[in-house]
């Protein structure tokens, strides 16, 4: 049986499930065998050779759903390679960017065992008639324009480039299938 990755991700609104599935069959194309599934459903880590986390960092923390599965599945993501790229600001706007990567970088220092072989950031969406409760509440937030942060290119060439890569080089089981 061929080693597999998992690619999990934790969503609210459906914009990293949309990029999970990017990675997933970017990765694929890369004549990797893939499974994508949200993180609640998956119950074991048993036959993947590699993971890959998506999840999006809202107000400075990780999706609920994310934190759990890092807890749940802990002993497992320390034994296998684990790559991680999270969605974050919805503008462009440098000064989001930098802190959003302080706010991952204080999220992380909660799980001082994972050691992802490849991080990233990239950009998120974000669309007001997609708001739920208690956000709904705020007029402000109601009145905003729709915006989407993320760069496609940049996402495949990341999973090509250095998730992938870095997949590849540190499981010794899928690197024997695919060097």
């Amino acid at each position: 049986m061929e080693p597999m990755v998992l690619v999990a991700y934790a969503t609210r609104n459906g914009s990293t499930k949309e990029v999970a599935h990017a990675v997933a069959e970017t990765l694929r194309q890369s004549e990797l065998a893939v499974d994508c599934a949200p993180v609640e459903s998956v119950r074991s880590l048993n036959g993947y050779a590699a993971v890959v986390i998506g999840v999006p960092l809202y107000m400075g923390r990780l999706h609920k759903d994310a934190r759990r599965f890092l807890t749940t599945h802990r002993d497992a993501l320390s034994r296998i390679p684990v790559a991680m790229f999270v969605l974050g600001p919805v503008q462009k706007d440098e000064k989001d960017w930098t802190g959003a990567r302080g706010q991952l970088e204080k999220e992380m220092k909660k799980y001082p065992w994972l050691k992802p072989v490849a991080s990233q950031i990239f950009g998120g969406k974000f669309d007001p008639a997609n708001l739920g409760f208690p956000f709904t509440l705020i007029p402000p937030l109601r009145k905003m324009k729709a915006m989407d942060a993320r760069d496609w290119m940049a996402i495949r060439a990341w999973t090509v480039d250095v998730c992938r890569k870095a997949i590849l080089r540190t499981s010794p089981e899928m690197s024997a299938r695919h060097v």
